[in-house]
């Protein structure tokens, strides 16, 4: 299948071909069709998977297919500067964008686009812009002041806007939620629920999500209206071209050797490495720095536009590896990633599939690895038994673990280690044990940064969210 059979506007087309698109993914083939159609949509697909297009294709199509603008109409931005040549006071309108596509995160946010514009590369008189926490408020009443047709935001900062009146909803026609899982397990469920609730009825709707699931599946169940289900890959489909392992490590010393060796393969082009807090993604950044590696650290305590730049610099292929916390396990969408490490496991098992999902994009090969901590031998297993697939041990010659993984049925304390124990050295290292590279405890004053307070679950309204992303 082709993206010409698609029926999309032939100014579409000539920006897939301009980009290199050649035929659509699996999600793409059913859901654009669908969606041209003006059906509500609720998707289920693994993430790399092409989602982005699978809903702004469509929508695309739609506004590449409205007549023209009046002659003679002026946009907001010229009513205002009209006004000024008069000498009055411009009056800011409100925005009344068309599209409006909410994301959990910055980085997805300006992933989704950046995409955008590339799609309608050769289309006339269609803005898209992100309005999302740690941009100054004046830059985003200038983008809203040029009434954007495509609105792509976080729902905190959505809802600062809309409260002071900046934006308004009545013209909406198409509104989506992309990664609605994850916002839900950040506590963005009552903004979302507002902000919903300020959208027309008419509105078409298509929810994206890992699982449709529990309280995802009941929330789409009563924004959507007779929704077609598509359900190409659960968050639990095996990553084929993705090829997993573990080694089981010794310390944070043994950890930080292997590290380091694995990250020395010729065959590594790019690399994310994953920590559990803010302040190892630093350390660790800087401590490849000093050992030659071309690396860098993204986290939420950065600033919007230092996030930006390290982005921008990871695209261009001058940062090679990529230190961050779980702020970066979706919305990186970066065809030179071709190895994922796990430095520390994620708390949960689908964060894992996330944290992968960053190579082997778009159906490339990929290479993820875990550095496991012998006490941590049921994480993996929860972890395998999620995305139902078991993930092999691997030994490094020369790098060899001295100890052995503690059962799965022991009669030690999680993270297998107790008050008094002194057997096998050290407190075992892992997600919250062990020292970081400045010597202190890897918990103090450092908490675990995965974009959202990680204590509640989906649908739980009482859940702390990231205001960084407001």
């Amino acid at each position: 299948m082709t993206f010409e059979s698609l029926g999309l506007h032939a100014s579409i087309i000539k920006a897939l071909t301009d980009a290199g698109y050649t035929q659509p993914t699996s999600v793409q083939e059913q859901a654009i069709p669908a969606a041209i159609a003006g059906k509500d949509l609720l998707v289920s697909s693994q993430t790399g998977s092409g989602k982005t297009a699978a809903f702004m294709l469509p929508a695309l199509h739609k506004f590449a297919s409205l007549p023209p603008a009046p002659v003679g109409a002026k946009t907001p931005n010229q009513e205002t500067q009209a006004a000024r040549a008069r000498g009055d006071r411009p009056r800011f309108r409100p925005a009344q964008p068309k599209m409006l596509v909410l994301t959990p995160t910055r980085e997805l946010a300006l992933q989704v686009t950046t995409a955008t514009d590339k799609y309608c590369a050769h289309m006339r008189r269609l803005k898209a812009v992100s309005i999302l926490g740690g941009m100054p408020y004046p830059k985003q009443m200038q983008l809203l002041s040029r009434n954007p047709e495509i609105l792509v935001a976080t729902p905190g900062r959505l809802i600062d806007h809309m409260d002071s009146g900046k934006i308004d909803f009545s013209q909406l026609e198409i509104l989506v939620l992309d990664e609605a899982d994850r916002m839900l397990d950040m506590g963005f469920i009552d903004d979302i629920e507002k902000i919903v609730g300020a959208t027309p009825a008419t509105r078409q709707t298509m929810l994206f999500s890992a699982t449709l699931d529990g309280v995802v599946g009941n929330m789409a169940k009563r924004i959507t209206n007779n929704p077609q289900v598509i359900q190409i890959a659960g968050s639990a489909t095996k990553h084929e071209n993705i090829s997993q392992r573990v080694h089981f490590v010794d310390d944070l010393s043994h950890k930080n050797r292997i590290l380091d060796h694995l990250l020395r393969d010729v065959t590594m082009d790019q690399a994310v490495v994953f920590t559990a807090t803010k302040r190892d993604a630093d350390t660790i950044a800087d401590r490849l720095n000093i050992a030659g590696f071309a690396a860098a650290a993204l986290h939420g305590d950065m600033h919007q536009g230092a996030r930006n730049r390290t982005l921008d610099s990871l695209r261009r292929g001058q940062v090679r590896v990529l230190v961050a916390t779980d702020v970066a396990a979706r919305g990186i969408d970066v065809p030179g990633i071709t190895h994922v490490f796990n430095y520390d496991l994620p708390k949960f098992p689908e964060d894992y599939v996330h944290r992968i999902g960053r190579t082997g994009r778009a159906g490339r090969n990929g290479v993820a690895i875990s550095l496991v901590n012998h006490a941590e031998g049921m994480h993996v297993k929860r972890i395998e038994r999620f995305t139902k697939q078991p993930i092999p041990v691997d030994v490094i010659e020369g790098f060899e673990p001295k100890k052995s993984a503690v059962p799965a049925r022991s009669n030690r304390k999680p993270g297998g280690w107790r008050p008094g124990d002194n057997r096998g050295g050290a407190r075992p290292t892992g997600a919250g044990g062990g020292r970081n590279f400045s010597g202190k405890p890897a918990g103090a004053g450092s908490r675990p940064d995965g974009g959202g307070y990680k204590g509640a679950r989906s649908g739980d309204s009482g859940a702390r969210r990231s205001y960084g992303d407001r």
